[in-house]
């Protein structure tokens, strides 16, 4: 197909091996070598010229950079419904976290209680990554203006052996903590998170800016030996 001409055109070699590296679930056979701000034009060229549609039921695909190209692709739209139904399509064949975390659309903002429901549909998939999706919707959009406090309870009562869903757990609360400090410390004072979630979300909160110095040293008080 003209876009895998397209992919294969703007491969980097050099770029092919350190990413592999970056996404060892993954077999290497199947990365190509696009970096993303490639993806990403080539995403916008193929929606603005409506030459996508073909591509989105193409699936599944064979090379990563084919489903970054898709996560991108649907981040363009711009209609509510056609955005959940192409993620709900799309989300099972989602097997690495780069692919699931760019998987966006400013048009899921537009309605945040319909979004809602859609997350906790999602949160009770048995697809490590649809979940990691669901946290991650719930940590872009429902940590500042649509924020309440029972979102954190929703992340903290999850409970996976999976790493991606951990990781991304840490990320949300760190986040949490930059954004909702009062409300979200006594989750990681409570010391009920995992090891290695809490350690990593205490890691990342002491390397974000957003959060001062005095915040970080309370925090390293709770990192699990």
């Amino acid at each position: 197909m003209e876009y895998n001409k397209i992919l294969f055109e703007n491969r980097d070699l050099r770029y092919r091996e350190f990413n592999s590296k970056l996404i060892p679930n993954i077999n290497k056979d199947t990365v190509i070598g696009v970096r993303s701000p490639v993806l990403r034009e080539i995403a916008k060229g193929m929606y603005k010229s409506n030459n996508y549609s073909e591509f989105l039921v193409s699936l599944p695909h064979k090379y990563f950079e084919e489903n970054n190209l898709h996560s991108y692709i649907i981040s363009h739209i711009k209609d509510y419904d056609e955005c959940i139904r192409q993620i709900n399509l799309f989300l099972p064949f989602v097997d690495n976290w780069s692919t699931c975390d760019c998987l966006n659309s400013d048009a899921l903002k537009k309605y945040p209680d319909k979004l809602l429901e859609q997350i906790n549909l999602w949160l009770k998939s048995e697809h490590t990554f649809t979940v990691r999706f669901a946290i991650r919707m719930l940590m872009k959009y429902f940590l500042e203006d649509n924020f309440k406090e029972e979102y954190l309870q929703i992340v903290f009562n999850i409970k996976s052996d999976e790493y991606y869903i951990k990781m991304m757990i840490a990320w949300y609360f760190a986040t949490a903590l930059a954004k909702q400090y009062e409300s979200s410390l006594k989750y990681i004072e409570s010391m009920q998170l995992d090891k290695e979630t809490q350690n990593m979300t205490i890691q990342k909160a002491i390397d974000s800016f957003r959060i001062s110095e005095k915040q970080k040293q309370h925090l390293r008080k709770f990192r699990i030996r």
